[in-house]
């Protein structure tokens, strides 16, 4: 049996009121160029560490995008998806509520673009690829239910 090396891949999907930061991954990404995304980036540790795919998802959040989101996140989903060189990917997606700053491409090497969409929006904008839309439905199920408290 051969060793499987996984990248861990963390995401965000961040809501303020009733809709969620969606960026457009810059033009010089090597991965999905330009295509509508979620905030994320990979988990790069040397060490032992509790929290770390929670702490490496606000590093990447206020790199990529200057804002802080609450401490509470809510775990979403996993997936896992091969990169073009063969490498795989484990993707995990948090759901956050938005707390302060103002979104901006912050490194512009990664994100060309920032929105702030409702669901619907989202699923009927033809740049956003079906990934992206089941994960933004799965989270408005799930940020619909906490607001009511469920």
């Amino acid at each position: 049996m051969s060793n499987i090396l996984y990248i861990v891949n963390v995401e965000a999907a961040i809501y303020k009121d009733d809709k969620w930061l969606i960026i457009k991954r810059s033009e010089k990404e090597e991965h999905a160029p330009g295509l509508m995304s979620l905030v994320g980036g990979k988990v790069e540790t040397n060490m032992a560490q509790d929290g770390i795919l929670e702490e490496t998802l606000r590093r990447e959040i206020m790199e990529e995008v200057g804002i802080e989101v609450l401490d509470t996140m809510h775990y979403l989903e996993s997936k896992s998806f091969l990169l073009a060189d063969g490498q795989v990917v484990v993707d995990v997606v948090f759901i956050c509520k938005y707390k302060s700053g103002e979104a901006k491409p912050v490194a512009t090497d990664e994100v060309g673009e920032i929105y702030w969409m409702t669901c619907e929006e989202i699923l009927e904008n033809e740049k956003a690829l079906i990934w992206l839309k089941e994960s933004i439905e799965k989270a408005e199920n799930v940020r619909l239910r906490l607001e009511r408290g469920i």
